[in-house]
């Protein structure tokens, strides 16, 4: 289990796991419940680069970075 502790978002850290080179287990600690279910779900099964490819350099709004990025960021930092 990998866990992140994310920077300028809602979300206070996100963790996931990797088995067989996909991503499983993703989870937000706070942040936007629905869109954090969201992401989750959408990237259960999809490689780190795949995950990397859709999310990086997603922005919310005014801020300079997003849940989605962040997971991107997490990914790049403790697996890559």
């Amino acid at each position: 289990m990998y866990k992140y502790k994310t920077s300028g978002v809602c979300s206070k850290s996100i963790s996931f796991e990797i088995v067989n080179n996909k991503i499983t287990n993703v989870n937000f600690e706070g942040g936007c419940a629905g869109n954090a279910l969201g992401i989750s779900s959408l990237v259960s099964g999809m490689t780190p680069i795949e995950v990397i490819e859709k999310l990086k350099g997603i922005k919310c709004g005014k801020k300079s970075t997003s849940c989605p990025d962040q997971l991107s960021n997490a990914i790049e930092t403790l697996v890559l």
